[in-house]
């Protein structure tokens, strides 16, 4: 190792992600890569992941519905199937909205990014598609307007809008605004105007593009959700889809292309092993508890740091959770992890035990944890605790029921990690925006680290992102795993647990801005409340807190 055996830097965590391979990657799978479950055993969705039937290079789609059965479409997403891997999450116009959390009823302390919520105005968001329905329809739409029946009362109407108007909207691509023809699209599923529906989905299928800017890319599987969703067949329909399951090197290597453009991941491991380093400073029996072993990856450099420990490290025990979901892209159980952390801190000399909980945390139980008197304990959420069920779907309620048993066994701190969106309880339309302007930035971001024709970004958008965009928008109740909350909810939710926040030191500001210095200008970093925000431009992505 190239750090010294002195005192590290508040950054020096971070530098440990940048070793010499040789001293790092024997350890490692053949790529760093994240993994993230999806489901709980109880409601999950099972099927293979996202894919695309190939044909000359060009990206054709399987029928999803008979809906659309009759749409020609090229560069739309209509395969898409579900996987246990998940994401995990252009420098000028960035089209993702102003945000700000003051305007949220579920964020009481709020975002220090700035700006209008991308639901705050009603009314003008009804002028804006009051506006573009003129400009596709035309000023005579005031009629139909008014009389509020012709695209909603009848096989008559439905087959005049598509013959009268189909040609028109097409004729019109080019003047047309993508984002606003989603929004439209979105409203008119809301308003259950179907026959509108499939004409603006017409619309997007000629709008839409895998290959194109970043808000195409996301407008294929927006519309792909959509397609999911006036089938209301949610997450079985990828089941009965006929796509190729990527194999385990392929999807490691998906996952590994977004660990490596995108800081999503980094911030996490980063803020959260600094927070953890800095408490168990003066521990000699330390014991982790991640509720996302994924493949262990974060915890490979929390016990190179702490080996450096002045005085010699602590005696270390891992206790990793994760169902069999994550099996499929790491390429076997939980076993693989746990041999590769103990090499790994054999190598440091240090003393380390592995526990494996190889079932979904819906189903942990105290018993599973295997707490033992005189270890100071760490309790890590990264990226996980928002597909716990909460009081919403399930009188279980996994979701609070979590927090109160870490909380019954006194850890000295616990992190997490959360996208910051509110998709939880939202209804329809209000989530649909919320999904709109969140992946709007992520894909912005994702756009200035890869060229637009990088077959390897397309692959990992496909397999690591759009299955939670088509979660998000196809599914409710149970079958909706992607039930993001931002961290005013959190907040109450820890609280409400027991538990007391413990503020971000500067050290962990300062490692987690080194850590920017690699990326992209655009991110943003900025603390509140004792917790960390990661921004792109004007958007709040992900947040960083601790509790103890």
């Amino acid at each position: 190792m190239q750090t010294s055996q002195k005192h590290q830097t508040p950054a020096s965590i971070h530098r440990l992600y940048h070793q010499p391979v040789k001293e790092i990657e024997p350890f490692c799978l053949p790529h760093i890569q994240i993994l993230d479950n999806n489901v709980c055993s109880d409601i999950g969705s099972q099927g293979p992941s996202v894919s695309f039937q190939t044909y000359k290079d060009q990206l054709f789609t399987l029928e999803s519905s008979t809906t659309t059965a009759g749409f020609v479409v090229y560069d739309s997403p209509s395969a898409v199937s579900i996987s246990s891997s998940r994401s995990p999450f252009s420098p000028r116009g960035s089209q993702s909205c102003l945000f700000d959390l003051h305007h949220s009823p579920d964020n009481t302390y709020g975002s220090p990014f700035s700006g209008s919520s991308v639901v705050d105005d009603s009314n003008e968001l009804k002028h804006k598609l009051r506006e573009l329905e003129i400009s596709l329809l035309g000023p005579e739409s005031d009629a139909i307007d008014s009389c509020n029946c012709c695209f909603s009362s009848g096989a008559h109407q439905a087959a005049s809008m598509a013959s009268l108007n189909c040609d028109q909207l097409v004729d019109m691509i080019p003047r047309l605004d993508l984002k606003q023809v989603l929004v439209a699209c979105g409203q008119a599923l809301h308003d259950d105007d179907m026959s509108k529906v499939a004409g603006l989905m017409h619309v997007l299928e000629k709008m839409v593009s895998v290959f194109g800017a970043p808000i195409q890319r996301l407008g294929a599987y927006v519309l792909e959700g959509l397609r999911a969703r006036l089938e209301s067949s949610g997450s079985n329909i990828y089941k009965a889809l006929k796509c190729k399951e990527p194999t385990s090197s392929e999807l490691m290597s998906y996952m590994h292309i977004l660990f490596r453009i995108c800081p999503y991941w980094k911030f996490a491991y980063t803020s959260t092993n600094v927070v953890i380093k800095e408490v168990m400073e003066y521990e000699p029996k330390i014991h982790f508890i991640d509720f996302q072993i994924a493949q262990g990856t974060q915890w490979l450099f929390l016990i190179a740091a702490l080996a450096k420990r002045p005085g010699g490290p602590p005696s270390i025990r891992i206790t990793g959770i994760d169902d069999s979901q994550s099996n499929h892209a790491r390429g076997g159980g939980l076993n693989i992890v746990g041999r590769r952390l103990s090499e790994f801190a054999r190598s440091y000399n240090v003393p380390f035990e592995f526990h494996d909980a190889a079932m979904s945390c819906c189903e942990i139980q105290l018993e599973h944890l295997k707490v033992q008197s005189g270890e100071a304990l760490a309790v890590n959420f990264p990226y996980v605790l928002h597909h716990m069920p909460d009081e919403s779907v399930s009188t279980w309620n996994h979701r609070d029921r979590l927090l109160r048993l870490v909380k019954c066994l006194s850890p000295k701190v616990v992190t997490l990690v959360e996208q910051e969106s509110n998709t939880n309880t939202s209804p329809f339309f209000s989530r649909y925006l919320e999904t709109l302007d969140y992946y709007t930035a992520m894909f912005e971001s994702i756009d200035v680290a890869c060229p637009r024709d990088d077959k390897q970004r397309i692959s990992a958008e496909q397999h690591c992102v759009a299955r939670d965009i088509v979660n998000m928008i196809a599914c409710e109740g149970p079958e909706r795993v992607e039930r993001h909350e931002l961290l005013g909810k959190w907040r109450l939710r820890f609280m409400m647990a027991g538990f007391s926040p413990y503020p971000l030191s500067s050290s962990v500001t300062m490692a987690v801005r080194d850590l920017l210095k690699e990326y992209d200008n655009n991110y943003r970093l900025e603390e509140s409340e004792g917790a960390l925000y990661l921004g792109w431009v004007n958007r709040a992505m992900a947040t960083s807190s601790a509790w103890s």
